[in-house]
């Protein structure tokens, strides 16, 4: 959210402020102490963080608590993101019509109420239930706290302030795995939940002390069938590849995955033909955006599916603790964040191309360790796959976005910076989704005359082949990029 969230990062990385649906006023404000008057967000935006790269390792806790199968459990990771998707594209509009310091206020609230119902729930649904709710406000604080500080920080200082929240982001996914496995082993997987809401609190309180509104309301025209269209297409998509797990291809399973892609259709074509539409699409039909962002999405996928994998894997397959599986989880977290940092310099002075074929190698050298990870393995091992993939993604993905930003019309770099972070959540549940119709259906293979754990790791293999195409597509892709020196294209 995953290890090393991509599109939570700083400046450095454009793609990753899906907040750029919402342009830079042309009046630069002044704010005295903006760091602190932007606390309360810098708060939201890394527990949003934390909240998506600390679930996965919850998951059998989970299913031994509730009797769910891995099919039901997947929905804390799918539903969380599918929430972020749904809701991004409309964050532009709604800071449009909400004063931004009630809106943050608003989704850090619903974060807080999802967090308190999931932590209390006495049953699965409920659980999830509150997960959307965290979704939701999350899809919301991120965007929000990139579109304020186009307005709080003076251009001279945008840069930096960008940098500042990236890094505050990126400690997220470094202490997100190990975090929850040591509450895990020492409360259980409700004390995940009860931290999120004590943040939840400490963000209100900073935002309703120290957050203006920097930001005007000129509340425009809504195209409603548009937002309706988006909820009900990517909904219905996602939610009928996650059901593949646990109904196999049904008619209601193939009916929603049908009934997604129409309305879905019917999303674009309205898109590209409204003047004023709720996501410019035009940005698809350049190849200099297209195939960088094609990569991006593949290597997200790819990302999300392996680590929903890995700690579940450490877990159900090797036998080893919460705790233990955190732990061996921090090297991997702590490279990813130093190579996302070291990614943005590199491409200033290297270029998109050669360090994603570089990226792309090494995540295809990790994706093959693990692999070759048994009930038997050593947990050292498991360390060294995860390292090696977690240096080759940041190297891969990070430029990639640069690249496709690089590559739009100053015009559409709004919309494509909402359109990858759009493409990022939905693809990305999607993949996760997939991979565990995989591991359920390895396990179904391989299961006959073995015990649950190689069972497990068996199928946990077929999901780690699914992320290896994935990279390799990435790859195949790096051979059509093309490099746009300087700034983005008049």
């Amino acid at each position: 959210m995953l290890s090393a969230s991509q599109r939570s990062q700083s400046a450095q990385f454009p793609s990753s402020a899906p907040t750029a649906a919402t342009p830079q006023s042309s009046v630069t404000s002044s704010f005295e102490h903006p760091h602190r008057l932007m606390l309360g967000l810098y708060i939201g935006a890394f527990l949003g963080m934390l909240s998506e790269t600390s679930m996965n390792i919850a998951l059998p806790a989970l299913c031994d608590e509730f009797g769910i199968t891995t099919g039901t459990a997947q929905w804390m990771v799918v539903g969380y993101m599918l929430a972020i998707g749904i809701v991004l594209p409309c964050v532009g509009l709604l800071l449009k019509w909400v004063k931004a310091k009630t809106l943050v206020i608003v989704a850090l609230s619903c974060f807080l109420v999802g967090a308190l119902i999931s932590a209390c729930a006495p049953v699965f649904a409920l659980t999830l239930a509150g997960r959307i709710l965290q979704g939701v406000g999350t899809g919301i604080v991120l965007p929000a706290m990139y579109a304020s500080i186009m307005r709080v920080f003076p251009p001279a200082s945008i840069g930096a302030a960008n940098g500042v929240a990236g890094l505050v982001i990126m400690f997220a996914p470094v202490i997100g795995p190990t975090l929850a496995g040591l509450l895990i082993g020492t409360f259980s997987w409700r004390a995940i939940f009860a931290l999120f809401a004590i943040v939840a609190v400490a963000a209100i309180a900073c935002t309703a002390a120290f957050f203006v509104t920097p930001i005007e309301t000129t509340r425009p025209q809504i195209d409603i069938i548009s937002v309706v269209a988006s909820v009900i297409g990517f909904g219905c998509l996602v939610a009928g590849v996650s059901l593949v797990a646990d109904m196999g291809a049904s008619f209601a399973v193939i009916a929603l995955i049908v009934v997604g892609a129409i309305v879905l259709a019917f999303y674009a074509h309205r898109q590209l033909h409204l003047d004023a539409p709720l996501l410019d699409l035009k940005a698809l039909s350049l190849p200099s955006f297209a195939v960088p962002a094609v990569m991006v999405t593949c290597s997200f996928a790819c990302t999300l599916a392996i680590m929903y994998i890995a700690p579940q894997e450490l877990q159900r397959g090797l036998g080893l603790d919460a705790t233990i599986a955190g732990m061996l989880m921090l090297a991997g977290g702590v490279v990813n964040a130093i190579c996302s940092f070291a990614s943005g310099r590199l491409y200033d002075r290297l270029g998109a191309a050669p360090l994603v074929r570089v990226g792309a190698a090494l995540a295809i050298i990790g994706s093959v360790l693990f692999l070759m990870i048994g009930v038997t393995t050593a947990p050292a091992f498991f360390v060294l796959a995860h390292v090696v993939f977690m240096i080759g993604i940041p190297l891969m993905q990070q430029p990639a976005q640069s690249a496709a930003l690089k590559g739009l019309p100053r015009q559409l770099a709004a919309d494509g910076s909402t359109i990858l972070n759009t493409m990022q959540q939905v693809v990305g549940a999607i993949g996760t989704a997939v991979a565990t119709c995989l591991i359920m259906a390895g396990q179904n293979a391989e299961t006959a005359g073995q015990n649950a754990a190689q069972g497990f790791v068996e199928g946990s293999r077929h999901g780690y082949i699914f992320g290896l195409v994935l990279i390799v597509v990435a790859l195949l892709l790096s051979m059509m990029l093309r490099e746009q020196r300087g700034a983005s294209q008049d």
